[in-house]
């Protein structure tokens, strides 16, 4: 099926791996024009480049962290430069961490939330005046929002906070015809599983397929599936939403 998304333009922040990585190839894959951002060098960042070189098309990877805004003024003039607009912002780029919150440290607090939260709404402010009128702000939610996961406290708050300045953006510039939705994910099976012990990865794998619906944990493709979605006219009239992507996890 032809979305028409053949020649837009796309900024997707945290591209190189995982979840960020899936939307950048389908995108690609689509006929989309897309520039990508990562924060550490990795051999992921060269296995990308090729990779898109592969698929074809013009397309840029290049290092931002977004937690500075100086860095994110760099990534906006290369984004200019290149493509001097914007049909597509994902914002996909975030921090987690795992500590209990009696002993979270005040700069581990503001770590995740310069990335995950005011990162992304840099990332947004910088956009505007490149985004098209009816282009589409997708940002990378949680599912762990609705229920709170212990020792996330700091994730969980910004992946809340993502919900709010999603709902008021969306009010604030529906005039230009620009939507803006988050995506709330599940638990969706990357190549950070790989990193665990084999025990571990598989006891975690059974107790969250036992908690889908559907009897399986998502991929990158499927989060990539609803990107597409909301970057096409398709999904015209949908703003403000919040859309869960997590296989009905309870």
């Amino acid at each position: 099926m032809d979305l028409g998304l053949v020649g837009k333009k796309a900024l997707v922040t945290g591209g190189v791996r995982g979840v960020g990585r899936g939307i950048v190839r389908r995108l690609a894959e689509a006929g989309v024009e897309v520039m990508t951002c990562y924060r550490q060098e990795s051999d992921f960042v060269a296995s990308l480049e090729r990779e898109l070189k592969e698929i074809g098309g013009n397309h840029h990877v290049m290092r931002a962290d977004l937690a500075d805004p100086a860095q994110v003024d760099g990534l906006f003039e290369e984004v200019r430069t290149r493509f001097g607009r914007l049909d597509l912002v994902v914002n996909n780029a975030a921090a987690i961490s795992h500590v209990p919150a009696a002993e979270l440290a005040y700069d581990e607090w503001r770590r995740v939330l310069d990335t995950n939260l005011t990162g992304a709404f840099l990332v947004i402010q910088r956009a505007l005046d490149l985004l098209c009128d009816g282009g589409s702000v997708v940002s990378i939610g949680s599912a762990s929002v609705d229920v709170g996961i212990p020792l996330r406290a700091h994730y969980t708050a910004t992946k809340a906070g993502l919900i709010g300045l999603n709902r008021s953006l969306a009010r604030e510039i529906g005039g230009r015809g620009i939507r803006f939705n988050v995506l709330a994910l599940g638990m969706i099976e990357t190549e950070a599983w790989d990193a665990m012990p084999p025990e571990r990865a598989a006891e975690m794998r059974q107790r969250y397929i036992g908690k889908t619906a559907l009897g399986r944990l998502g991929t990158p493709d499927d989060v990539a599936g609803a990107v597409l979605w909301l970057a096409s006219d398709l999904s015209r009239y949908v703003t403000g939403a919040t859309i869960h992507v997590d296989g009905a996890i309870a």
